[in-house]
């Protein structure tokens, strides 16, 4: 296998997924556990599968969308009774695949990440029932209908309840069959996902990385996460592999002499989780090692099945502060990101108790990049906001929700606000030399050209985009009242994120204000969620 082939679907240059050239090992044989991504040199996942926290997926579905399909036993040939990766259904497009056809070794592995039950090698829902559509063989030329309908089928499933899809693969900048075809969330797939999102409330992760030639649609989305893979240092996920091309590459293909980079300054990465050297399950129960954004993906959707696991548990609890929005995309996105590690803390809490400090490929940390300089860039071009830490985002998420007013020092909401601002004042002092995080995530509106007002997506028709509307956010001492007083904010123009970062300058009140600048998009009325993490002063 020439990891250095370019092709439709999951192999490609730029570190998307390499497999490593080893015989495969039976499963039980000496090998680097998968577990150590799920563990605290990883995600920290392992723990929640736990008591107290237990949780493990359960009930909860997830989707994947890729070339091929993982194997199902009663279908296929390959599958055995007693696998470790139980796929509840594989589709082909929109329906029943035929027997033994379409089953993938890549898909197989990016499934087993996710909900694999095997007691060496386990998933991380392992619970979780996993949804996965293949969308079958295809020649040269676009793919996007197809994969489009492959997308929605997938969301469809469990009564339209499927929390998270994965995408582990993409389409070529040079199959694009648009007129000069850009990275400018156009693309019919790239609409398709955040069309998909905001109707269906499913949050899309996609391995993130652009590059020569490779696959970037629909890495130019808007409503989902795009995820760069990390690597280990000192046995610990700690750097961000040299493979990841990022939001700004500069390499150029002959094919494509054109960077595959976002339009503009708007940044495609949000999110590292660990995707270097990770033990992948075969169809046929063998091990495997490989490499690439691909594995880091599924950490992503599997970290998003336990969240939303604890979100039906509390609801059904009667928890106080607490709400079914939990589920909404929105929201989920909001807290991995806010919840992400940038600054390994030193025991004091003054680092918001992070486990790691992230290295970007230039071995510099998030405090000498210009996502922390500059208020108009929210995203790190290699981190986006840092790494997945499942156990972290546990935490901001049972932190429970409140309404704009009086908050506590972690929390999240989902709100809505007209042309105007709300302020979450936070109800104690905050303590000097500590940092506070604050992630703000909205929709960009994308509607379906419905020519048979079916309410589906049917092959031949097409998306619009309607704008996306400018909200900001800001970091303000308790009695100002002018956004120019402000301590610190993210005011990007281009994106839906906004992220604060801002180490606290001395003790006191301090709050947060959400502000909606213009509407771009219809409707008016913006919806929104905020997550925030800030350290108490001591008494």
């Amino acid at each position: 296998m020439d990891i250095a082939t370019v092709t439709r679907g999951w192999l490609a240059i730029g570190g998307l997924m390499a497999i490593a050239l080893t015989p495969g090992l039976p499963l039980g044989s000496p090998a680097v556990a998968q577990s150590s991504s799920l563990g605290p040199e990883g995600i920290d996942a392992l723990r929640l599968h736990q008591a107290p926290y237990n949780l493990r997926g359960e009930k909860i579905a997830i989707g994947q969308v890729e070339m091929g399909r993982p194997n199902q036993f009663g279908l296929d040939k390959i599958a055995y009774e007693g696998m470790p990766v139980v796929v509840r259904r594989v589709l082909r497009l929109d329906r029943w695949p035929p027997s033994d056809e379409d089953v993938d070794s890549h898909a197989t592995s990016v499934a087993a990440i996710l909900i694999s039950q095997d007691k060496r090698y386990p998933g991380i829902a392992p619970a979780a029932m996993l949804y996965s559509s293949a969308v079958g063989p295809r020649d040269n030329g676009n793919a996007q209908p197809e994969e489009c309908l492959a997308a929605q089928a997938v969301a469809l499933q469990n009564g339209g309840d499927v929390r998270a899809i994965n995408f582990s693969f993409g389409e070529p900048l040079n199959q694009d069959p648009r007129p000069q075809p850009r990275l400018d969330g156009n693309a019919l797939l790239t609409q398709c996902i955040d069309w998909l999102s905001r109707v269906h409330h499913t949050l899309f992760v996609v391995a993130g990385n652009q590059g020569e030639g490779g696959i970037p649609i629909p890495t130019d989305n808007f409503n989902g996460i795009n995820v760069a893979y990390s690597r280990r240092v000192g046995g610990v996920f700690t750097k961000v592999a040299i493979a990841n091309l990022g939001s700004e590459p500069t390499l150029r293909s002959p094919r494509f002499p054109e960077p595959e980079k976002d339009d503009g300054p708007r940044r495609s990465i949000n999110l590292v989780a660990p995707g270097s050297q990770i033990s992948l399950l075969e169809p046929d129960g063998r091990v495997q090692v490989g490499s690439g954004t691909s594995f880091a993906a599924p950490h992503v959707v599997g970290t998003i099945a336990l969240l939303q696991q604890l979100v039906d548990r509390q609801f059904r609890a009667g928890v106080e502060h607490w709400s079914l929005m939990g589920r909404h995309p929105m929201v989920i996105k909001a807290v991995l990101l806010n919840s992400a590690d940038k600054l390994q803390d030193q025991g004091d809490g003054l680092r918001l108790g992070m486990s790691r400090t992230l290295l970007d490929i230039r071995n510099q940390t998030w405090l000498e990049s210009d996502a922390y300089s500059d208020r108009a860039i929210p995203l790190h071009r290699d981190q986006g906001t840092g790494h997945l830490n499942a156990y972290r985002a546990y935490q901001q998420l049972a932190a429970g929700t409140f309404t704009p007013g009086l908050i506590p020092v972690m929390g999240w909401t989902f709100s809505q606000l007209a042309e105007a601002g709300q302020d979450y004042v936070l109800n104690t002092p905050l303590q000097a030399g500590s940092y506070l995080a604050a992630t703000l995530t909205w929709e960009r509106t994308v509607e379906l050209v419905d020519s048979n007002a079916n309410g589906l997506y049917d092959q031949g028709e097409s998306f619009t985009d309607k704008g996306l509307n400018n909200l900001d956010l800001y970091l303000l001492p308790i009695d100002a009242e002018d956004i120019r007083e402000n301590i610190w904010s993210s005011e990007s123009q281009v994106d839906n994120v906004e992220h604060i970062f801002h180490q606290i300058p001395k003790t006191g009140r301090y709050k947060l204000r959400v502000v909606y600048h213009r509407p771009g998009a219809q409707p008016p009325l913006q919806p929104y969620a905020l997550a925030w993490w800030a350290v108490a002063a001591q008494p």
